[in-house]
């Protein structure tokens, strides 16, 4: 920052305390003993009419002329500018008073106000910027994509903003503490060293730290998108990409929070970027039905190729496939035009049914698991006398019973 400006800041501050106190000593009229108190009511008094004219001017002013224009960027410039504006004419009339009082009282506080001034600045600055990024931000996933225009991705959206946010921050650290009387390469030095030890105490934070940049840079998957792993119970719909962890919502509504690093060791499937959905099943038929087969398989394969549901330039199966335990099997392979999971199974209900209806038409039915029990009768076998009609002998005819 120039070291002239702040210096014609004070000669002009000075220039105005004199005008003003030979306004408050016109003709004797206010006591010399509270003139310093006159002098402070009048900085106080132009501090607040400085700041509601600025409020004026940017809320009403400024921002009817940006009205006018077909950008919204001016719109988001003219709105957040205007609390950095008053924040920092409200401590500047703060460090003026301050200024008044330390003349009166014979204390030389110049530098010190001086260096308060420079921070005011340094911070309504940076807080100016950091408004206008989450302002810039918020309009661009807020604003609705133009016709034939891809939205911009939300996850990379935020990451640039937070970059930003973060390169921002660490510049007015630095010219503050240079502003300060410290010097920036010792600092820098330091940070170098410092960064070595912390990065071996915070290898964990730091793998998640990168891994959630290369989530940002490869863009495996972004918030809305339906994630899976199969190396780890990890499945749901993305709600959330830090630069630490990933916040899903599983399928029961329960959140999971993952480090980021673990994605970067770990297949993950993303079923929201198919193309098609998959019908793959088996239909099986009684053996009585094996002569019909032929002509069941050529309907039912006629139908799926017609059918406004099914994706005609994918692979579409329908044939015997095997003699099954109790049935003949037939193989059916095709893909629907959705992949919306309702909509999905809504289309594969009414496949199904059709499906049915061709193979009854047909006289067929479905087969179900029975079993075929074959009892064997021998032609010759010796007549039980109590079922095959013949009288029992009687006690008398089988002999006397033996004495005893």
């Amino acid at each position: 920052m120039n070291n002239s400006l702040p210096d014609q800041a004070l000669q002009q501050v000075d220039s105005i305390n004199a005008v003003l106190m030979q306004i408050v000593s016109f003709k004797h009229i206010i006591p010399t003993g509270f003139r310093w108190i006159a002098l402070l009511f009048l900085v106080v008094f132009f501090t607040l009419l400085i700041n509601l004219i600025l409020k004026y001017f940017i809320t009403k002013g400024l921002a009817r002329l940006a009205k006018r224009s077909n950008t919204i960027f001016d719109d988001t410039v003219i709105e957040v500018m205007h609390k950095p504006v008053r924040a920092f004419t409200l401590f500047s009339g703060f460090l003026w008073a301050l200024q008044v009082m330390a003349q009166y009282n014979h204390h030389n506080w110049d530098n010190h106000l001086l260096n308060l001034w420079r921070l005011s600045i340094t911070v309504c600055f940076g807080w100016f910027l950091l408004r206008l990024i989450k302002a810039v931000e918020a309009n661009i996933l807020t604003k609705p994509s133009r016709k034939g225009k891809p939205k911009p991705d939300s996850a990379t959206v935020m990451a640039v903003a937070r970059l930003l946010r973060l390169s921002i921050i660490i510049t007015l650290v630095l010219v503050t503490l240079q502003d300060f009387g410290f010097s920036i390469s010792g600092v820098l030095a330091f940070g170098g060293i410092g960064g070595i030890a912390i990065g071996f105490a915070a290898r964990d934070l730091l793998a998640n730290f990168f891994g959630g940049f290369m989530i940002f840079i490869d863009k495996p998957f972004h918030v809305g998108d339906w994630i899976s792993s199969p190396d780890r119970q990890i499945e749901g719909t993305v709600e959330y990409i830090g630069w630490r962890m990933t916040r899903i919502r599983t399928f029961d509504l329960r959140p999971l929070y993952i480090p980021n690093s673990i994605f970067m060791n770990i297949a993950v499937e993303n079923p929201s970027r198919m193309l098609n959905r998959r019908i793959n099943e088996n239909l099986g038929l009684r053996y009585e039905d094996l002569d019909k087969m032929p002509a069941i398989v050529a309907d039912i394969k006629q139908m799926i190729t017609n059918h406004p549901a099914i994706d005609n330039r994918r692979t579409i199966i329908v044939a015997f496939d095997k003699y099954n335990d109790y049935s003949l099997n037939i193989m059916l392979y095709c893909f629907t035009k959705t992949v919306v999971w309702v909509e999905f199974y809504e289309k594969k209900q009414q496949i199904m049914m059709e499906i049915k209806d061709i193979v009854h038409k047909h006289g067929a039915d479905f087969a179900f698991p029975t079993q075929e029990l074959i009892i064997s009768q021998a032609s010759e076998m010796p007549a039980d006398p109590l079922t095959s009609g013949q009288k029992k002998p009687a006690l008398a005819e089988i002999g006397p019973e033996p004495s005893l």
